[in-house]
C-alpha cells in the first residue's frame, strides 16, 4: 500500500495519536459490484452509506483527481434547509437532520456549526413569498421564523437596513442552518468508507463505460478494465462528459460558480446572511475570513476559474446590505463546475441502460445536500427502488413535464 501526506494529516486532524493513514490506496481489484465514478461529496457518501446502511462492501469510487479535488472543496459551505416545493423541502431537511448527527455518525470532526442563516426581505411581495416558504418548511417539520427589521437589528446592526434602493423590511431566519468545513466532509466520508472495505482510486480516470446489449458491463479507466454489475455516475460538473461516455446527452448545462475569502477579520458575521434583492450569501469562517459568492458566470464551461464581470456583482451586492465589505482586502477566490440542471432540481434514478445509475443536476445546491444525496443514492443501488425522499428527482419528469422549478424561471440553467 501506498500513502500519502496529505493522510497522514487527515489522520492527524481527528486527534488521533500514530502514523495510521486515514485511508489505504488500494490497487483496482478485477471486479466490483458496484463502481461509483466520483470521489467527490456525494460519491464519498453513497459509499459510505452503501457500506454502513446497506452492507455493501465490494465497491470502488473512482476518482480522476485526487480525493475532494473537485466541488466538494469549492463551495461556501452552507448548510440549510429553506425551501419551498414539496420535492425540494422534505429532501433537504432530511440531509440538514444528517448534517446535525454527521460527526457522531463517522466520528470525525466535520466542523458543523449551526449558527443560523437568515434570508433578508427587500419588499412586500417578497414577504409574502417568505411567509409562504416558512409554511411549507414548517409542514416538513423544519425550522423558520419571519423576522421584523428590530430582529433583525438585534443580530446584525451592521446592516444598511435603510439603503435607497434595496430598504432592509425583515427576513426568513432559519436558526439550524449554518457551515460545515468542506474538506473534512469529504476526509471523514472517505475514512468512514475506507474503514468498512470500501475501495477508494485517486488518479485514476474512467476512459470508458462498457455496455453490452444495453446491460453495463463495467468501466475502462487509466489503472486498466474494471468489472462491475452496477455503475454509478457521480461527477458533478463532469456528469455530461462522464455520461457521454455511455452514450447519453443529459438535460444539464456545466457552468462556473465562483467564490471568495477575504482576510481575516474580527468576528463580525453571527451566521450566515443572504441578499433578498440580489445574488450574495455570506458567513465568517473560524479564521476570520470572509466567505462569499453570488451568481454562476452564466456561460457553458469545465474551467474552475472565473471572470471579473461576475466579481463586481457579486462585490456589489455585498456592498448594498453591508457596505464595511468594502474595506476588506480579497485573499483569493476560486470556481466551480456547477451540473445546472433544466428546472434547478438534481436527479437520483437508474438510465434506461441496465445497471447505470445518475446522480446529478444539483446546481447551487450540492454541498448542503451531501449527506441525503448519499444516503437516498445508496438506497437506489442496494435497492433498486428510489428513497422516498427522493422520489421526485427522476431523470424523465422532464419528459413528462414534472418539473421541479423552485425559482420559477423556466427551463433556463443560468438562471437556476
Amino acid at each position: 500500500m501506498r500513502y500519502s501526506a496529505l493522510k497522514v494529516l487527515t489522520q492527524g486532524l481527528t486527534g488521533n495519536k500514530g502514523w495510521t493513514p486515514a485511508w489505504r490506496e488500494p490497487d483496482p481489484k478485477p471486479e466490483y459490484d458496484i463502481v461509483i465514478i466520483g470521489g467527490g461529496g456525494h460519491g464519498l457518501a453513497t459509499a459510505y452509506y452503501l457500506a454502513k446502511e446497506f452492507g455493501v462492501t465490494n465497491v470502488a469510487v473512482v476518482e480522476k483527481g485526487w480525493l475532494g479535488s473537485g466541488n466538494i472543496g469549492r463551495n461556501t459551505t452552507i448548510i440549510r434547509s429553506n425551501y419551498l416545493l414539496q420535492g425540494n423541502q422534505p429532501f433537504y431537511e432530511l440531509s440538514l437532520k444528517l448534517w446535525e448527527g454527521l460527526e457522531q455518525d463517522f466520528n470525525y470532526n466535520a466542523m458543523v456549526s449551526q449558527r443560523g442563516i437568515l434570508n433578508l426581505i427587500h419588499s412586500d411581495p417578497q414577504r409574502d413569498a417568505f411567509a409562504r416558504r416558512a409554511n411549507a418548511m414548517r409542514l416538513s417539520g423544519a425550522d423558520a421564523e419571519l423576522l421584523d427589521r428590530d430582529g433583525i437589528r438585534r443580530m446584525c446592526p451592521f446592516l444598511d437596513f435603510d439603503n435607497a434602493r434595496f430598504p432592509i423590511q425583515g427576513a426568513l431566519w432559519q436558526p439550524r442552518g449554518g457551515t460545515v468545513r468542506h474538506d473534512a466532509v469529504a476526509w471523514g466520508y472517505a475514512r468512514g468508507a475506507d474503514s468498512r472495505g470500501v475501495d477508494i482510486l485517486q488518479n485514476c480516470e474512467v476512459t470508458g463505460i462498457d455496455i453490452e446489449n444495453g446491460v453495463v458491463r463495467g468501466v475502462q479507466t487509466s489503472k486498466g478494465p474494471i468489472r462491475a454489475a452496477k455503475v454509478a455516475m457521480c461527477a458533478a460538473g463532469s456528469s455530461g462528459r462522464v455520461a457521454a461516455l455511455a452514450g447519453l446527452r443529459l438535460p444539464i448545462e456545466s457552468h462556473v460558480l465562483q467564490a471568495f475569502v477575504s482576510e481575516g477579520l474580527k468576528p463580525v458575521i453571527p451566521g450566515v446572511i443572504t441578499f433578498g434583492a440580489g445574488h450574495f450569501y455570506v458567513s465568517q469562517s473560524d479564521k476570520g475570513g470572509l466567505v462569499f459568492g453570488g451568481d454562476i458566470d452564466g456561460y457553458n464551461t469545465y474551467a474552475q476559474r472565473g471572470n471579473l464581470p461576475v466579481v463586481e456583482d457579486v462585490c456589489e451586492g455585498g456592498m448594498a446590505i453591508m457596505p464595511m465589505i468594502g474595506r476588506a482586502r480579497l485573499l483569493r477566490m476560486w470556481g466551480g463546475v456547477m451540473d445546472m440542471s433544466m428546472d434547478g432540481s438534481p436527479i437520483i434514478d437508474a438510465t434506461d441502460t441496465d445497471g447505470l445509475y445518475l446522480n446529478a443536476g444539483w446546481c447551487y445546491g450540492g454541498f448542503k445536500a451531501t449527506p441525503a444525496s448519499g444516503l437516498c443514492y445508496a438506497h437506489l443501488l442496494a435497492t433498486g427502488q428510489p428513497h422516498e425522499t427522493a422520489r421526485f428527482f427522476r431523470l424523465d419528469r422532464f419528459r413528462r413535464g414534472a418539473m421541479i422549478d423552485e425559482k420559477g424561471v423556466g427551463a433556463q440553467p443560468n438562471l437556476h
